[in-house]
């Protein structure tokens, strides 16, 4: 028993389980965080490379993915708290490039059967995944939508350092017809990139610069951001993935792009940041502190409240097609999702956080007082990855009182 927080004889069963993922070679390295009621746990485990000799350490930096999706959010909440945006305003004052929308008649029809969109998109649309554009899973990649979408370099991209210069973005993705009407349903990624060109445009200043002078310096995240400086880069851990056929893990090479000290042209708002396990925690308690960092507040209470509860009806999550069952005890905030029904170990109601698909993952719950951090790099999805699975079984059998 450690101060009736977490249980020392289940940790060392936590770290049995990690170690054993790295010994298989699921995954090269890992950092795993708990903090419970302000005490910090923190492991390393492995390498940063396969068959490398240079150890994961506790701030070894990650490609952290869709994780970058909650940042955006905060970021935004920061504008609307200035009143420089409005949560139900529309978009079209800042971004006229998303003006007069029309919408498909069918998600696999051809791109000039549209109709009118029956209203703009609003800043709380982007915030929801609800501008009516994003990931399409209910079509197959040859629909003449999904197609465009990749023409257009506005597609969902594991690679956003590919993605032309913002400006040109916004007006690629305006030249499409969104799949379907604002408001009507949840389509994952594309509304939190929108959100990085809205963001700079309503400050004034480049996103990453908004970012670093709102959040990061303030909240200590020194080692967060688009870019990894040059003398940063050893610190930075391989990416992999496994191959079609099951076999060893294959680094991913990242096109175009031949160093994370280059800046790239498009700051992924949805995907673009690479971070470590302290700086992800950093901004973690500020949320589970309704806010505050210190004697510094970042955020409102109410800021805080509105971006971790659910803003899906039923409706809305059916139009997702995303993975079965998904929804049904799971909510979206402002870019997180919410835990709203408890059906396993991990499962709190009022949970909420975000994954990312290079291999990381982070959730806060209130309920416990406690903020869970797992940093790998391999890209997984997480409702199937075992090292996500047996990491939060491990975090919430841990809790000892």
């Amino acid at each position: 028993m450690s101060n009736g927080r977490l249980s020392k004889a289940r940790l060392d069963r936590m770290h049995e389980v990690m170690a054993g993922h790295v010994a298989r070679g699921y995954v090269p390295g890992a950092v795993t965080l708990i903090c419970r009621r302000g005490e910090v746990h923190v492991e390393t485990f492995g390498t940063k490379a396969l068959g490398g000799s240079d150890l994961v350490e506790r701030d070894t930096i990650f490609r952290i993915a869709s994780m970058t999706k909650p940042i955006t959010a905060a970021a935004t909440m920061i504008l609307v708290e200035e009143c420089k945006l409005r949560l139900d305003e529309p978009v079209d004052r800042l971004l006229p490039e998303l003006a007069d929308r029309r919408v498909l008649k069918r998600l696999d029809g051809p791109l000039d059967e549209t109709v009118p969109a029956q209203r703009p998109i609003t800043v709380r649309d982007l915030l929801t995944c609800r501008m009516g554009l994003g990931m399409i899973l209910e079509v197959g990649p040859d629909a003449p939508i999904q197609k465009a979408m990749r023409e257009r370099q506005v597609e969902v991209s594991a690679f956003p350092s590919q993605l032309p210069g913002p400006d040109a973005w916004i007006g690629a993705l305006g030249s499409l017809p969104l799949a379907h009407q604002p408001g009507e349903g949840w389509l994952y990624h594309t509304s939190s990139e929108v959100l990085g060109v809205l963001i700079a445009r309503a400050s004034g200043k480049p996103f990453d610069a908004f970012l670093r002078e709102r959040l990061f310096e303030p909240l200590g995240m020194k080692d967060t951001g688009f870019t990894v400086p040059e003398e940063k880069l050893p610190r930075l851990a391989r990416v992999y993935e496994s191959p079609p056929d099951g076999g060893p893990l294959v680094p991913v090479e990242e096109p175009g792009r031949a160093s994370w000290s280059e800046a790239p042209s498009f700051l992924s708002g949805g995907g673009g940041l690479a971070s470590t396990a302290d700086d992800t925690l950093a901004f973690a308690a500020m949320l589970l502190n309704q806010g505050k960092h210190g004697r510094e507040r970042i955020l409102s209470r109410p800021s805080v409240e509105v971006m971790t509860s659910d803003h899906l009806t039923p409706a809305q999550k059916a139009i997702s097609g995303f993975f079965p069952g998904y929804w049904d005890s799971r909510g979206w905030g402002f870019g997180v999702c919410i835990g709203t029904r408890r059906d396993e170990l991990a499962g709190n109601v009022g949970r909420y956080g975000w994954d990312g698909g290079y291999g990381t993952s982070w959730w806060s719950d209130p309920r416990e007082e406690m903020v869970g951090i797992l940093m790998t790099q391999r890209m997984v999805f997480p409702l199937i990855s075992e090292i996500y699975l047996d990491f939060w079984t491990s975090v919430y059998q841990a809790i000892d009182d």
